[in-house]
Order: C-alpha cells, then sequence, then structure tokens
C-alpha cells in the first residue's frame, strides 16, 4: 500500500486527506442522523401526556429542546402556545429552520469531496502523462522505468481519486436524502402539536392509537 501511495506522487496526499475527511464525515452524520436521535416516535406524545397533566415546568422544555431536534421544535411551539396558532406555527418554523440547518451540517463538504476527488486523480494523469512525454524527448522510447514511472503515476492517482468519491457520492445521496425524510417528519409532529394544542384534532385522532398517551 505505501509503494502504491509513493508511486502516485505528490498528488496522493490531498486524496488521502479526502478519503479520511469523508470517512470521518459519514461516521459523524451516521450516528447524528439516526430517527431515535432526530425524532423519537414517542416524543410528541409523551409531550402532550406531559402538557395534559401540567407536569411541563421550564426544566422540562430545557431538556426537551436539548434532547433531540425534534424536541427543538416541539418546545418552541409549546413556549408560543398561547399566542395564538400563527405565532406558535411561526416560532416552530424557525426551530425548524435551524434544525434543518444542523442537520445539514456537513453534507456541502462532502459533496465537495465526491466532486473534486476524481479531478484531483485527473490532475494526477496529467502530472503523469507529462512526465511520460518529457521522458521520451529526453530519452526516447528505450528507457522503460522512465516510462512506467510516469505512467504508473498516472493510473494510480485516477484511480485512487475515484475510489474515494465514490463512496463519498454514495453517502452524501444517503444522508441528503435521510435529512428531507427527517424534514417531512418534524413538519408533520409540528403541525400535530399545533392541531392538538390549538383544539382542531383530538389527541387520539392526531397521534393515533399506537402513541396516544394513556
Amino acid at each position: 500500500m505505501l509503494e502504491l501511495i509513493q508511486s502516485g506522487g505528490w498528488l496522493m496526499v490531498p486524496i488521502l486527506l479526502c478519503s479520511v475527511l469523508a470517512a470521518a464525515i459519514s461516521v459523524e452524520r451516521w450516528w447524528t442522523l439516526q430517527q431515535a436521535r432526530v425524532a423519537p416516535s414517542d416524543l410528541l406524545a409523551n409531550t402532550w401526556g406531559a402538557v395534559k397533566e401540567k407536569k411541563l415546568d421550564p426544566q422540562k422544555l430545557r431538556d426537551l429542546r436539548n434532547g433531540s431536534p425534534l424536541g427543538q421544535v416541539l418546545a418552541a411551539g409549546l413556549v408560543n402556545a398561547k399566542r395564538g396558532r400563527e405565532i406558535m406555527k411561526e416560532a416552530m418554523e424557525e426551530a425548524a429552520g435551524q434544525v434543518m440547518h444542523e442537520l445539514q451540517r456537513y453534507l456541502t463538504a462532502l459533496g465537495t469531496i465526491a466532486a473534486i476527488s476524481p479531478l484531483v486523480g485527473l490532475l494526477g494523469t496529467v502530472v503523469g502523462m507529462i512526465k511520460v512525454f518529457q521522458a521520451l524527448q529526453l530519452h526516447g522510447a528505450g528507457n522503460a522505468n522512465v516510462l512506467a514511472g510516469g505512467i504508473s503515476q498516472a493510473l494510480i492517482t485516477t484511480a485512487a481519486g475515484i475510489a474515494v468519491a465514490i463512496p463519498a457520492l454514495i453517502f452524501h445521496r444517503m444522508f441528503v436524502r435521510k435529512v428531507d425524510e427527517h424534514a417531512v417528519v418534524l413538519e408533520q409532529q409540528g403541525s400535530k402539536l399545533i392541531d392538538i394544542m390549538m383544539g382542531d384534532r383530538s389527541a387520539s385522532d392526531a397521534l393515533g392509537d399506537g402513541e396516544k398517551q394513556a
């Protein structure tokens, strides 16, 4: 492996850095974007139960806000519930915007890595071929070792760049889809809370039998 890296030349350094960064972002986003961490399935029902039993004190509101992205959205709505539907909705939308910004963190960097890694590999290809033609000009076609070094650098950097880009692109698309799915869930849960608090829907209808807080 070390010989391959050395054969690829100095352009292998940014490619390796891209691979490390892409792996770190992928692991971090995989952990952060889990459904149970973003929008726990029973959070709305438990929150409504606390509201109904008048147990939602300031400390529990802080815990709700800090517990999960969905909790942050619900807490924003509950704080403004007495100010009317529109104010409550605007507060939740503002909180949801902040949450979405956090959920999308590092995804632009991951997409950039997926885009530039093949280009860095292509640059290595160009540099390697330039060495090949320089060797041909200086030594002719008889020096196989010099020619092989340039061709090796061209092929290795290209392969390395593509090898980094493919998984980075796959994970980027997967995480973007997960963020979109979370956005839908946050919107649905927020709308349910508004309907329940404003009396437009009963808790049993909004939460469903499986989520209804006893």
